[in-house]
């Protein structure tokens, strides 16, 4: 039985919420049970990644942090850190949104403000190097996701190209999906999210610049019809890498 840790980066009197939330949306876009999973949410400097030889894969949550944010706090310093050792393992991990901001930065890359995007619809592209990733190669050349950020990954130029692969780009932001290494991946899209699960996730967040809140019954009204099935399958794709990779070592 496949054997995920699901980390949940969340700090404030919302974070219980929020973690569940999250919790609940990852379970659902790739078919894990209670059984096959442990919540782990950082929501101090006390609580810290576990024994990893436990597990078979790590899914990391999104986060309110920004790696742009002039001044790091103390609990951002420690998810970083923490960040930090997850993706020097060789378990395989998935990282989602803030995610794609650290690795970027974590590599040499730029993020800024420049594709930011609202909340709601995105469109996901795959680059000519997803044929031969390992999730990458099962989806459609492009599909629809859900998504909303105020910073993104903007030049990865700098970074160390035989590591950084990127795998899928999209009309509004250039950098949806990569790769660093043979091991860790990272979208900007919310690839465990569908209409139900933006939706909460926009009432958790409805003052933090994800969307103008005059835009919010529209954003709403729409999300039942987006379709989200290739991207949260990419989702259930790792869980399946992760244990097949685990039945196999």
């Amino acid at each position: 039985m496949v054997n995920l840790l699901l980390v949940s980066l969340r700090y404030g009197e919302t974070a219980p919420a929020v973690a569940a939330a999250e919790y609940r949306d990852i379970c659902e876009a790739t078919g894990l049970s209670q059984e096959q999973t442990t919540h782990l949410v950082i929501d101090s400097t006390d609580v810290v990644i576990p024994d990893l030889s436990n597990f078979d894969g790590v899914i990391v949550g999104g986060s309110s942090l920004n790696i742009t944010n002039q001044n790091w706090n103390s609990w951002q310093l420690h998810i970083h850190r923490q960040l930090e050792i997850l993706t020097a393992s060789e378990i395989p991990v998935f990282l989602i949104c803030f995610g794609a901001s650290w690795l970027a930065h974590h590599v040499g890359g730029i993020v800024g403000h420049t594709h930011a995007e609202t909340s709601g619809q995105t469109v996901v592209r795959l680059t000519s190097d997803a044929s031969e990733d390992v999730l990458a190669r099962h989806l459609p050349q492009e599909f629809t996701s859900l998504t909303g950020h105020t910073e993104a990954v903007e030049d990865l130029a700098a970074s160390d190209s035989s590591e950084v692969t990127i795998l899928a780009d999209g009309p509004t932001c250039p950098v949806q999906l990569i790769r660093v290494g043979n091991s860790t991946w990272a979208s900007q899209f919310h690839a465990e999210m569908d209409a139900v699960a933006m939706k909460k996730r926009m009432d958790f967040f409805y003052d933090y610049g994800y969307f103008s809140p005059e835009d919010y019954l529209d954003i709403v009204n729409s999300l039942p019809s987006i379709d989200t099935k290739w991207s949260n399958e990419l989702l259930a794709i790792f869980v399946r890498y992760c244990a097949t990779r685990a039945a196999t070592s």
